[in-house]
């Protein structure tokens, strides 16, 4: 199983935001978690992704148990396995496109030729090979999100993580990215776990699992 979580629980003070949660995601799988604003997604989605750690229970990722690495194992696996993706896509301004593509590949130590092949394959993949060398602040907001769909997939993750990935975009756009996570995750192997509040945006998932009361419940809506 790639990821599996088993009695997660995560609280803020007393309250507890997760509860007893048990999860399973296997290799190449599409899962879309939906719930109501405060239900936990959001934090499930950064214990998820090494930004947090649970309070109990166990969160594995190809059997290494998130919670219990150290920050430098820890940090390796967010740069080699984890991708992630967010609302306000978080590109850096002062790189061009390509750069900003490139940017996790040099961050772990790849050479520079193998960081410039991956991100012209990629940018190729995106549509915006044209925009190779133009500046972030110059693209579109679905321009935007769709660099951050090929930097996030750059280091070959095993699991991406997209958080509300078209909460900022226009219909039109949000459908283009759509379509692009969910050809791109599967040509490359990547399992997605897409958090979002809009079912239209879960359709792409065959898995939809729904966030109650601190639990999973899969197939259930709220």
């Amino acid at each position: 199983m790639l990821l599996e979580a088993k009695g997660l629980g995560k609280r803020y003070g007393t309250r507890w935001v997760l509860k007893d949660l048990d999860l399973q995601v296997a290799a190449g799988d599409r899962v879309a978690l939906l719930g109501p604003s405060g239900c936990g997604k959001s934090t499930l989605l950064n214990l998820m992704g090494g930004l947090d750690r649970g309070d109990e229970g166990s969160l594995t990722l190809d059997g290494e148990d998130l919670g219990a690495v150290s920050a430098k194992r820890l940090a390796r696996i967010r740069r080699e396995r984890l991708g992630t993706i967010f609302q306000f896509f978080h590109l850096l301004p002062a790189l061009t496109v390509r750069e900003n593509v490139e940017l996790p590949l040099r961050m772990a130590g790849r050479p520079a030729r193998e960081a410039r092949a991956r991100a012209a394959e990629l940018l190729e993949a995106v549509g915006l090979i044209p925009r190779a060398e133009a500046w972030t602040p110059e693209l579109s907001g679905g321009e935007m999100q769709r660099v951050a769909v090929a930097r996030a997939l750059a280091p070959r993750p095993a699991l991406l993580l997209a958080d509300e990935p078209t909460g900022n975009l226009d219909r039109e756009n949000g459908e283009s990215v759509l379509a692009l996570l969910a050809r791109l995750t599967e040509l490359e192997g990547a399992a997605l776990v897409l958090v979002t509040h809009s079912e239209a945006a879960a359709s792409i998932c065959p898995r939809r699992l729904h966030l109650l009361d601190g639990r999973i419940q899969e197939g259930a809506r709220p």
